[in-house]
């Protein structure tokens, strides 16, 4: 699609899922299941890490939508919160949280700092990781539910034919990590990409032979936007920048090629499994769309790519002040900025990519007429 036709689908979307009656009026789907990482936990990593009380924890966490902080890495609401509301449904709770009658309408698996590959193989390569609680684990997680969702054949059949599954975003920490903080190169990263996407690819197979047949694969967004990696990757040469967006290119680069393979993944698996209805969900582009003109989005916060809460730093990012730890600051209007906390997106944000998604123009198909091809 031409660029700028995309553009003005995209604000058309935007004004039109705000007085759309319709909009949330759907009921396709009857559940959810999440997997991925800190942008679609809803609280697992919070419950599991309690003890160390991480930065999540604590105010300004939540501030706009909850209150209070829910264990998700944003202001408010994230993309998968507003999936939910579209098809009626409650907002996922985090599997970790136990009860098993309250995931009748789903669950969230996802783990924040969690990886597409297992922790073995960052451990034979002396990487550490922020948690072993990654994609493959969260499938067993998925398994050992199975029995408290449905118990026959039959029954199993129909509830998967009305139950949504989002595989991911995840795989940006199979490459952040260790090049941020394990001074891993660019191109030893880059070399990880085939075998990140293959486990992505592996795992949404394994969901498909359990009887999944609505599944939803999201790419990476572009992380040389975020306050952290132009901060950590020492993004302040103007050489280094993207023209119009001021992201950092060779960040921006890695997870081009990462989204480039998993597409292909995705169609390989469509010709694979044609009794599914498999579709890609673009999250690079709408946050591209957003830097390079953020008034037409909304966006008023300035510099446009300094996280809304952080610390001291060239782009309101500090590791040693990080969101919800003494020293950080937020500022007034979360809903005027791009970046949360220089890792994640503010509610603003994910409210317009769940558009994107939901009817189009960034997901092939939109989430809302899956059900119907």
């Amino acid at each position: 699609m031409n660029p700028s036709v995309c553009k003005i689908s995209f604000l058309f979307l935007i004004i039109f899922s705000c007085f759309d009656p319709s909009y949330g009026d759907h009921n396709g789907f009857h559940a959810i299941f999440q997997f991925g990482d800190s942008l679609s936990d809803t609280g697992n990593f919070l419950i599991a890490n309690a003890d160390s009380s991480p930065n999540m924890g604590h105010p300004p966490y939540g501030i706009t939508f909850f209150g209070h902080p829910t264990g998700r890495l944003s202001d408010g609401r994230i993309i998968v919160d507003f999936i939910a509301e579209a098809f009626g449904l409650p907002l996922l709770p985090p599997f970790l949280s136990g009860d098993d009658q309250s995931f009748s309408k789903g669950a969230s698996f996802a783990v924040s700092s969690a990886t597409a590959l297992d922790v073995s193989f960052f451990q034979e390569r002396g990487v550490g990781v922020g948690t072993n609680l990654s994609l493959s684990v969260q499938l067993e997680w998925f398994q050992r539910l199975v029995p408290s969702l449905c118990n026959t054949t039959r029954g199993c059949k129909k509830y998967w034919r009305k139950s949504l599954f989002m595989v991911g975003e995840i795989g940006g920490n199979d490459y952040l990590g260790p090049w941020v903080f394990n001074m891993q190169t660019e191109q030893q990263v880059t070399a990880y990409v085939p075998t990140v996407v293959e486990a992505i690819k592996n795992a949404t197979e394994k969901l498909i032979e359990l009887g999944a047949v609505n599944l939803v694969v999201p790419g990476n967004p572009p992380s040389g936007c975020f306050a952290s990696i132009l901060t950590l990757l020492n993004g302040t040469r103007a050489e280094e920048l993207e023209p119009g967006t001021g992201c950092l290119r060779r960040a921006n680069d890695l997870i081009r090629y990462h989204n480039r393979l998993l597409r292909r993944a995705v169609e390989e698996l469509r010709k694979e499994h044609p009794h599914a209805r498999i579709g890609y969900a673009d999250f690079y582009t709408p946050i591209i769309e957003f830097a390079k003109d953020p008034e037409a989005f909304g966006f008023s916060y300035r510099p446009k790519l300094n996280a809304c809460c952080g610390g001291e730093g060239p782009y309101h990012f500090d590791v040693r002040a990080l969101c919800g730890q003494p020293g950080s600051s937020a500022c007034p209007e979360p809903s005027a900025a791009i970046d949360w906390d220089g890792w994640h997106a503010t509610e603003a944000t994910y409210h317009r990519i769940a558009d994107s998604w939901l009817h189009g123009p960034f997901a092939d198909p939109p989430i809302l007429t899956l059900r119907k091809h």
